[in-house]
């Protein structure tokens, strides 16, 4: 008995094409759904947090904290526990994690055209608006997690054994064609399918091991013995090379590891001290050189920090993504500081908000102080004082944190 794992894109049918597929093969069913609750009961991981890796773009704070690729390093390992049993479909996003190399799994892609998904969405219910809005954000999320991944438009074929365009049938023709392919010999289970599905749960061991270090590598696994690809250059590659030996040499299961430059490899600088997750700081300022000098000196000392230019784009760039620490100016055209201040607490009050300003007034101080601003602070600021603030602001968020835990 082998598997089946269904990657579709919404409205075309398929809960019907998968309760149906179910029928049809007698098989169980795991959604995104349970192995993201798995994922947060086993690792205190926050149920959005799992979402945004699995649905969302990539955040603009991962290159600092590598958030993304924890979340996949871990879906793999819980991934990877389940591929050992058959009899099961997959269905979701999590689909397109299963490896080429574990043929028994019958990898499917369900799409169909946008104008024929609109009008089904409308058909439930939904105005052509919404319809649009909710396919385009769906599609945008299934496009980037595939490009996470491999780099690839989620509808290429090469990441699939069979691709079905929905439309061009009904659920139960669909379901037809599913299980025609899924009898076919090359889908059954074999020694060399068992083992990649080992080879993905070492794999995605390693990959994590790696992250909790501060690196983001290329992992390839075969019968315990670890390949590196390294898609950057390195100031010194045989030291980055060792540090990378050291540390996937330390799972369990792995026998040998071998470190090698990848297709990507350019130009960058090795980081040889210790990874210490950086707090995420969103800086809002209008004036765009002085907030993007400083930007650069705070990624320069470790802190994932974004700019924005005004508090309208501060508020939009909410809606998305949630910084532990807001550097705020308090006199920008169109909206003030003390309203984004305000407007942020209401909505995000574990956000710790330092005030920027270098026209404030003593009653603006008492204000900003009174809406829960952490401080207020004058321009010109050495880096360095800055810093410290930062620190003790996101100390206080990282602790709220735990206390929720």
């Amino acid at each position: 008995m082998s598997s089946i794992a269904l990657f579709y894109s919404i409205f075309i049918e398929e809960k019907e094409i998968r309760e149906k597929l179910a029928a049809a093969s007698g098989f169980d069913v795991i959604q995104d759904a349970d192995i993201i609750n798995e994922l947060c009961q086993k690792h205190n991981i926050s149920q959005d947090k799992v979402e945004r890796a699995l649905y969302g773009l990539t955040s603009v704070f991962n290159k600092f904290t590598l958030e993304r690729e924890r979340i996949v390093a871990l879906l793999k390992a819980s991934l990877a526990g389940h591929l050992k049993n058959t009899g099961v479909i997959y269905s979701g996003n999590v689909s397109l994690l299963v490896p080429s190399a574990v043929s028994h799994v019958l990898r499917v892609g369900l799409f169909d055209k946008t104008s024929s998904r609109i009008k089904r969405a409308m058909a439930e219910g939904l105005t052509e608006k919404n319809a649009i809005k909710l396919i385009k954000k769906n599609d945008a999320g299934a496009a980037a997690w595939a490009e996470f991944l491999y780099k690839k438009e989620a509808n290429d074929p090469s990441l699939y054994d069979i691709v079905v365009q929905a439309g061009a049938g009904n659920p139960e023709s669909t379901v037809q064609l599913i299980m025609e392919n899924y009898h076919k010999p090359a889908i059954l289970e074999s020694k060399t399918s068992k083992q990649a599905v080992d080879d993905m749960a070492l794999g995605a061991k390693v990959e994590l091991a790696l992250v909790e270090k501060g690196y983001a590598t290329e992992v390839k696994c075969s019968k315990g013995k670890i390949t590196l690809l390294v898609n950057k250059s390195v100031y010194n590659f045989s030291k980055l090379a060792d540090t990378l030996t050291d540390i996937s040499k330390g799972v369990s299961g792995v026998e040998t590891v071998e470190v090698a430059t990848g297709k990507d490899y350019h130009v960058s600088i090795y980081r040889s001290q210790e990874f210490i997750l950086p707090p995420k700081v969103l800086l809002v300022d209008d004036e765009q050189e002085f907030v993007q000098t400083l930007s650069e000196r705070l990624n320069t000392r470790n802190y994932g920090s974004y700019p924005v230019f005004d508090g309208e784009q501060a508020l939009e760039f909410l809606d998305s993504e949630i910084p532990d620490v807001m550097v705020l100016d308090l006199k920008m055209p169109g909206m003030s500081g003390v309203e984004v201040l305000r407007k942020t607490k209401e909505t995000y009050p574990e956000i710790e908000i330092i005030i920027l300003t270098g026209h404030g007034s003593e009653e603006d101080r008492k204000v900003c102080l009174e809406l829960g601003a952490y401080a207020y602070i004058h321009k010109p600021v050495d880096i360095a004082e800055l810093t410290k603030i930062i620190d003790e602001a996101n100390s206080k968020v990282a602790a709220a944190k735990i206390a929720h835990i």
